[in-house]
């Protein structure tokens, strides 16, 4: 077999698995919130207008552009002598055991960091128009939106790749877990509607983790709350959204008055 074909071979494997990844993760909370369970999670729902069906089309198509994307990425990244420049490694028993999990972690707080000044750039109004708007179409996202970005977008989010196996060892079972939680933190930032349990507003947990209101907010005000999964820096530099604890309670109590009412 020549080089082009195990090349194309690889991509096409890459790209298949990311597609059945995104259609799974994305799809099925699709179906639960949209579709099957819809009328029972009426309380959950964050804002009160309803997505279109050209919405989810839209945000699909660019979603499986940016999945072509991702794998052309990951091949780079690991299927060509580039790997030998980074800290990958293929050997599981080349680091301790613990260092698997911990690095997965660490991938994600370096993914959140990178994501929180990406983000901001791209926010800028000189590029906005260009690439990020196209995100912002959907100003209230469902969880087909997850990866629905510009083509110039879909590489800027996947260089955190680079920038993680520069950074880190990192062995490719950690890259798909990262890359598998990533996006299921993602799909859930998207979902519409509210899902974490009514106590999470009294927990520790709550002042350091984004929830599907803090994204859903950025969506539908479009600045602000510029984070992934954590509040850390937006609190720290000071641009989380004012009305987000605002927001959250609200669908809270339209959560419980809506419980009592069934009661």
């Amino acid at each position: 077999m020549s080089t082009m074909q195990q090349t194309m071979e690889i991509l096409s494997k890459l790209f298949g698995i990311s597609i059945v990844r995104y259609f799974v993760i994305a799809g099925i909370p699709f179906l639960i919130f949209y579709f099957f369970l819809n009328n029972y999670f009426q309380k959950n729902k964050i804002q009160g207008r309803e997505a279109t069906k050209r919405d989810f089309i839209r945000e699909i198509m660019h979603s499986l552009q940016t999945t072509g994307v991702l794998a052309v990425i990951a091949y780079f990244i690991l299927y060509t002598p580039f790997r030998n420049y980074t800290k990958v490694y293929m050997e599981l028993d080349s680091h301790a055991t613990w260092w698997l999990p911990v690095s997965v972690i660490l991938c994600l707080v370096i993914h959140d960091t990178y994501f929180y000044w990406m983000h901001r750039l791209l926010h800028h109004r000189a590029i906005f128009k260009l690439t990020h708007l196209l995100h912002h179409k959907s100003t209230n996202p469902s969880p087909w939106a997850s990866y629905s970005f510009h083509f110039i977008e879909a590489w800027t989010e996947g260089a955190v790749l680079f920038v993680i196996v520069f950074l880190i060892p990192v062995h490719p079972l950690a890259v798909l877990a990262f890359t598998v939680a990533g996006f299921v933190i993602n799909v859930y930032g998207h979902l519409g509607y509210e899902i974490v349990p009514r106590g999470f507003r009294k927990t520790i947990f709550f002042e350091f983790f984004n929830t599907s209101v803090y994204h859903n907010l950025h969506h539908s005000r479009f600045k602000g709350n510029y984070g992934l999964y954590f509040r850390v820096w937006d609190r720290l530099m000071g641009t989380e959204h004012p009305d987000y604890v605002k927001e959250f309670d609200r669908v809270q109590d339209q959560r419980s008055s809506e419980q009592s009412v069934r009661v």
